[in-house]
């Protein structure tokens, strides 16, 4: 991930919580440019004409991420999962709002990391796969905000297992089942 101190964005993330406005004020610098790398790799593969940009997307995200009234932050690597679901979400609006002003013409598309192998189709719709997560939340909720981690967040496995709480094990078996039921799932649907 980034490179600032962990433990000083840990200890602003927590002052943020308890009402310091101050630690909000000194987060910014530290966590923009891990935010940027988010946005980069979101927005890296999307179609030419993407009117979208990095620095907007973490705007977006960081306004909404101040927004919020009592934020639970209980980790560095927590912060930057819920700004990675932020940008998923921005996306997704993005490409809805898109694909119903083009009358589905120009979707959204967004290209998945190699690593992921998730499908083989590196051309995936955006909304397809947020479609096939949230159908994947209903089954089983824990893969789903694995993959969100794993893909969305960029977090290690390790850093994945300290957010959910759970054995780096577990991240590793759910990361390859949901891996594999979203790529069926994916493929199965028809393209638009």
């Amino acid at each position: 991930m980034a490179q600032e101190d962990p433990s000083r964005v840990t200890k602003l993330l927590q002052g943020w919580r308890a009402g310091d406005r101050d630690a909000l004020d000194a987060l910014l610098p530290l966590v923009y440019e891990e935010l940027r790398r988010l946005a980069h790799h979101h927005l890296k593969n999307e179609r030419p004409d993407h009117t979208l940009r990095s620095t907007a997307l973490v705007h977006e995200a960081y306004f909404r991420l101040v927004g919020q009234e009592f934020p639970q932050w209980q980790s560095r690597a927590h912060f930057f999962a819920i700004a990675a679901q932020l940008m998923r979400q921005i996306l997704v609006d993005y490409a809805r709002h898109h694909r119903a002003s083009k009358r589905g013409s120009g979707v959204c598309m967004l290209a998945l990391d190699d690593a992921v192998e998730l499908p083989q189709r590196k051309d995936l719709d955006v909304v397809a796969l947020d479609d096939a997560l949230n159908t994947l939340a209903e089954i089983d909720p824990r893969q789903s905000r694995v993959v969100e981690l794993r893909f969305f967040a960029g977090l290690s496995l390790e850093e994945t297992s300290e957010v959910m709480g759970i054995a780096t094990a577990t991240v590793q078996r759910d990361w390859t089942a949901a891996r594999a039921w979203l790529h069926r799932e994916i493929s199965r649907r028809p393209r638009t």
